[in-house]
């Protein structure tokens, strides 16, 4: 066997492979260890990334439900200032309605005393005008000074 050419032929090729197979496997061994690192390391920063974007998402939702909470209140409070104007508004309309109502019926009043007034004023001039039409007819001369006389001497206690 060790005299057989064939043999170490044989022996030298195995050698040979091996020796040169070592260093090549070594290579095509690192190689994929490194790829398979990158993969690796490329899987971890999509697993983080896709942490990351999943809190955004969260943070996003619940901004948004702050908001749409925030808008919610924005209107109540919206519709409960405008029913408070409103009734502002209503109790200031009838407060004024009250007012001029208030001011027409002392109109009123006002030009129902000066009609009553008149009246009377009027009465009163009609009145004088009939007693000294009547006492012009009915009393003489004399009787006349007698009353103006009388008339004169009662009108300082009448003044005071």
């Amino acid at each position: 066997m060790f005299t057989d050419p064939t043999f170490w032929v044989g022996l030298a090729f195995v050698l040979t492979v091996a020796l040169i197979a070592k260093p090549i496997w070594r290579g095509v061994s690192g190689s994929l260890d490194e790829r398979a690192d990158k993969i690796r390391d490329q899987i971890e920063e999509a697993r983080k990334l896709r942490e990351e974007a999943q809190a955004l998402l969260a943070d996003y939702q619940r901004k948004q439900r702050d908001a749409l909470s925030e808008a919610e209140n924005i209107v109540a409070q919206a519709g409960e200032e405008a029913g408070r104007m409103k009734a502002d508004a209503a109790e200031h309309l009838e407060q004024t309605i009250e007012r001029r109502k208030a001011q027409a019926l002392d109109r009123i009043a006002q030009s129902e005393a000066q009609a009553i007034a008149s009246v009377r004023d009027t009465a009163v001039d009609v009145a004088v005008a009939a007693a000294e039409q009547l006492i012009k007819d009915r009393v003489s001369g004399d009787r006349q000074a007698a009353l103006v006389d009388a008339a004169i001497k009662e009108l300082p206690s009448q003044l005071n």
